[in-house]
């Protein structure tokens, strides 16, 4: 049988798909991150699993010489993480490796990203994007980011830590004031709540930290124009208002088109 990755909600469980609940019904066993989160999802959909087993970080490597075996010999698992698809930014990769390598047949079940809910959602994506992982926990590492993500033509999505959300953003506003930012808090929760404006406007709202998981989405870099791409940007700008957008869409629009400053633009129809 092959190692099913399972997608799981990103918050709401009702965000889990069809295929997934067949599979963890189906499945001998259901390896998961957290026993107590998993209990949540299966409890809700009234799904006894057969055996329920941990995989995080510090037994990741007894369990693949476990369940390895188990899959040679034919057992249904189902591999799934507290939340998104297990192997990016959680455990689950090296056992997806150790499986294709004795040539276990890997299938995916795709559901709910926090990535690209939130990258949607933002209103700052485009044809390309980068994924960041976690934002650096020290400010030369960020600095070096920053400096990396100057020129890059395409937005950035990085989770980070409630506590660190302020000191981010602050960092990234000394360097990139302007820089086009969007922080998304508790995705599809209850509390939801998505925050866009420059880095200064955010890290000045968020200098307190926020409560929950925290996705942030770092716009593009403004592309080089001339002086008459910027012209052409505050009259598309001008007309937008003139036709009964407020200022702040009309920027916002104008500004995810070109890739001109949304804050300059805003400034400059004033």
């Amino acid at each position: 049988m092959p190692l099913a990755v399972c997608a799981t909600p990103i918050g709401n469980l009702e965000d889990v798909t069809l295929r997934v609940l067949a599979e963890l019904r189906a499945a001998d066993v259901v390896l998961c991150e957290d026993t107590r989160r998993t209990s949540i999802l299966l409890g809700r959909y009234e799904i006894r699993a057969r055996a329920l087993l941990s995989n995080h970080l510090h037994n990741e490597e007894r369990r693949i010489a476990e369940l390895v075996p188990r899959l040679l010999a034919g057992e249904r698992v189902a591999l799934v993480s507290d939340a998104g698809l297990p192997g990016v930014n959680d455990p689950g990769s090296r056992l997806i490796r150790a499986a294709l390598d004795v040539g276990v047949v890997v299938t995916v079940l795709p559901g709910a990203s926090a990535v690209e809910t939130a990258l949607v959602v933002s209103g700052l994506a485009g044809a390309q994007y980068r994924f960041l992982g976690y934002f650096p926990r020290r400010e030369r590492e960020r600095a070096s980011l920053w400096e990396e993500l100057a020129t890059w033509p395409h937005p950035s999505v990085g989770f980070e830590s409630p506590k660190r959300v302020s000191a981010t953003l602050a960092s990234l506003a000394r360097v990139a004031p302007d820089r086009p930012v969007a922080v998304c808090r508790e995705l599809t929760k209850v509390h939801e709540e998505i925050a866009r404006g420059s880095a200064t406007e955010l890290a000045e709202r968020f200098v307190q930290p926020p409560r929950g998981e925290v996705t942030v989405v770092v716009g593009a870099a403004e592309k080089a124009g001339s002086d008459a791409a910027r012209e052409q940007a505050l009259e598309a700008v001008t007309r937008l208002v003139a036709s009964g957008a407020t200022r702040r869409t009309a920027a916002d629009v104008v500004s995810g088109l070109t890739g001109q400053s949304r804050k300059k633009l805003y400034d400059a129809s004033l």
